[in-house]
């Protein structure tokens, strides 16, 4: 019984050392030993989960993307209006834990290895197609399909791009700053079709 509980905690303890080993390296060029070394295992142990490096890295992106979905889910439970479910996903898009700076560095490297790796761009293609159809999902409900298809791809490539002004550590932009500049955006693209909304 001990033996089946472990396994999970030790994978989660190696995926999470990868995240931070990368967040300090601020790219995918660490080694297993590096990442064992930061989740407190020898290297054989994490080879014996993980079995290579590029597992390891998938599992991390794929613990990545199951943690934001969650939070989405969970962010979305309770809300009503479109409008509502729209500033949740912003919301959660720079809370702490997806906005801290090796998360975000960690990212970064993930889109670098997506141009070598087919598998890791695969999953950050469901990201990409999972973020914009929760957009889509409200933002159909308030203006024809063309535009909020159009407001979906500019909300999307507002979080993108504000991510990577984050990892420019000369000129960060913290989470508040992120959610207003997002929010902004969004009003100023749905102003034309509130009044016909709200009639």
């Amino acid at each position: 019984m001990p033996r089946i509980g472990m396994e999970p905690l030790r994978r989660k303890a190696l995926v999470d050392a990868t995240l931070r080993a990368i967040g300090q390296h601020g790219s995918l060029d660490v080694t297993m030993s590096d990442i064992a070394r930061e989740a407190g295992v020898s290297p054989a142990l994490a080879h014996h989960y993980f079995g290579s490096k590029q597992q390891l890295l998938v599992a991390t992106i794929r613990s990545l993307l199951t943690r934001l979905r969650a939070d989405t889910v969970t962010a979305m439970e309770h809300l009503d209006t479109p409008r509502e479910r729209l500033s949740a996903i912003i919301r959660v898009s720079f809370q702490a834990d997806q906005f801290a700076p090796e998360t975000v560095a960690a990212w970064l490297a993930f889109y670098v290895e997506a141009q070598r790796s087919e598998e890791v761009r695969r999953l950050l293609v469901i990201y990409s197609r999972r973020l914009r159809s929760n957009l889509l999902h409200s933002l159909e409900r308030l203006c024809p399909p063309d535009d909020a298809a159009r407001i979906a791809e500019g909300l999307a490539a507002m979080i993108d791009g504000l991510y990577i002004r984050q990892s420019l550590r000369s000129a960060p932009i913290g989470s508040t700053a992120s959610i207003a500049l997002t929010e902004d955006y969004l009003d100023l693209q749905l102003r034309p079709f509130l009044p016909a909304k709200l009639s």
